[in-house]
């Protein structure tokens, strides 16, 4: 029998969010109370993993400066997410802790080391969201004089990654002995120097660390031009899905599949998970004026403009709002600018007004899923009934975390999902990589 349920993450953050907002984040979330609450509703509710995103610098896209992103408090301030993750890893048993780690901030060994650590401190349980940084002013934070273009980031991922899984996998399984007979504790044939010189990077390693509960820690991606697609297929365990519509998702996965087994691998061992942002209520005309509510509240497509200006590297505030935009590209997150304007790489310019784009990227989603809970668990079976697998990756609308959106997810939301047999209803693996290979 054909198992039908899917996956479900939760993709959030360590900084400031709706701070002017009753029901937002507490005045100073920088305690890690409130993530620790919100991991422990993800676990109760079988998730695979919470994913915390990050970013190295303020953004100034948008107006070329930092002014609006202060103002607002928009992608700024954001605290390391490692720390968090270690507290949230000894909060919980079972989910999934994944954090945001870029390839610009760290030497090899250094994040290979801290990946390791950070597996074995969450028992099994960790991930690596492997990002190369796509902000220039990331770039010169890290002493570069500019960041690279976007194929060459992934080039250079590529020997990133490999040296880093080179250095996470010089300690055989069996290496630690503990032979007090022979007074031996690791078998020193047992640990292998990796001699890796790369165009980029090298190392002689070993690493230091003893290996990892899960082998490696799971990796996740979210490639969304041609060469990042590739990047994810071959390195990812699961892939964030940043698109539109029933369509859209399942054309992305089933590129993800493709180039996957023209890497060599199962593409069933890579979980696509599609990212969404329900508003649920009680009733269908509750949830429907949250969204109105929310996309005429004031300052809202400042806000959104400035959003995806940070995302894109392209200031927004050079467009008639009124007006369609021409076509675009960037040498930042290509695959966010193709989402927000609507269009695939390489097609002519969405025929929409750009106020229009704005107020379709409220629920930043590739579905809008709005209505009660049985609703929308009805929405999310019948697309993944048609794109095929492999799950969701749930987000806050417009940017707004509050407890009060999280239980509704949780003990709402959820629970729909539970009675139709779409999402699990207890953990049976130990590891992350494990529960992603579950079904």
């Amino acid at each position: 029998m054909t198992d039908t349920r899917f996956h479900l993450g939760w993709f959030t953050y360590f900084g400031q969010n709706a701070w002017n907002d009753p029901l937002g984040s507490a005045p100073e979330p920088w305690t890690g109370d409130l993530h620790r609450d919100l991991a422990r509703s993800m676990e109760r509710a079988c998730f695979d993993y919470m994913l915390i995103e990050d970013t190295l610098s303020i953004p100034t896209a948008f107006k070329h400066g930092m002014e609006t992103y202060l103002k607002h408090g928009i992608m700024v301030p954001k605290h390391d997410p490692v720390p968090l993750a270690a507290i949230l890893g000894a909060d919980t048993r079972h989910l999934g802790i994944v954090t945001t780690l870029s390839t610009m901030a760290y030497p090899p060994f250094m994040l290979a080391r801290l990946i390791s650590t950070m597996d074995h401190l969450t028992r099994g349980r960790f991930g690596w969201n492997i990002v190369t940084s796509a902000e220039n002013a990331a770039a010169l934070n890290m002493g570069l004089a500019e960041i690279p273009p976007r194929q060459l980031r992934y080039d250079m991922a590529d020997e990133y990654v490999a040296l880093v899984e080179k250095l996470i996998e010089s300690w055989e399984p069996d290496a630690v002995i503990r032979d007090a007979a022979t007074d031996t504790y690791a078998d020193a044939s047992k640990v292998h120097p990796v001699n890796f010189e790369g165009r980029w990077y090298s190392a002689p390693g070993p690493l230091n660390t003893v290996r990892c509960p899960q082998g490696r820690p799971a990796f996740i991606q979210a490639g969304g031009s041609p060469r990042g697609r590739r990047f994810a297929a071959e390195h990812a365990d699961s892939v964030i899905a940043s698109t539109n519509g029933i369509a859209g998702m399942k054309a992305y996965r089933d590129d993800i599949r493709k180039l996957a087994g023209e890497a060599g691998r199962n593409p069933d061992d890579i979980k696509v998970l599609s990212l969404i942002a329900p508003i649920v209520a009680e009733t269908r005309s509750q949830a429907q004026e949250m969204y109105a509510r929310a996309l005429e509240s004031p300052g809202y497509t400042e806000r959104a403009l400035a959003l995806f200006s940070s995302f894109t590297d392209v200031d927004f505030s050079q467009y008639d709002l009124d007006q369609p935009l021409p076509p675009l590209t960037t040498n930042a997150e290509q695959g966010a600018l193709d989402k927000f304007c609507q269009t695939r790489p390489g097609s002519p310019a969405s025929p929409k007004t750009l106020r229009q784009l704005v107020r379709d990227s409220g629920t930043t989603g590739a579905l809008e899923l709005v209505g009660t809970p049985d609703d929308v668990a009805d929405m999310m079976g019948d697309a993944m009934a048609q794109v095929g697998g492999d799950g969701f990756l749930i987000t806050t609308p417009f940017h707004r975390l509050s407890r009060v959106y999280v239980n509704g997810i949780t003990d709402g939301l959820v629970p729909a999902l539970q009675r139709r047999g779409l999402t699990r209803t207890a953990y049976t693996k130990t590891t992350l990589r494990e529960t992603l290979k579950e079904f």
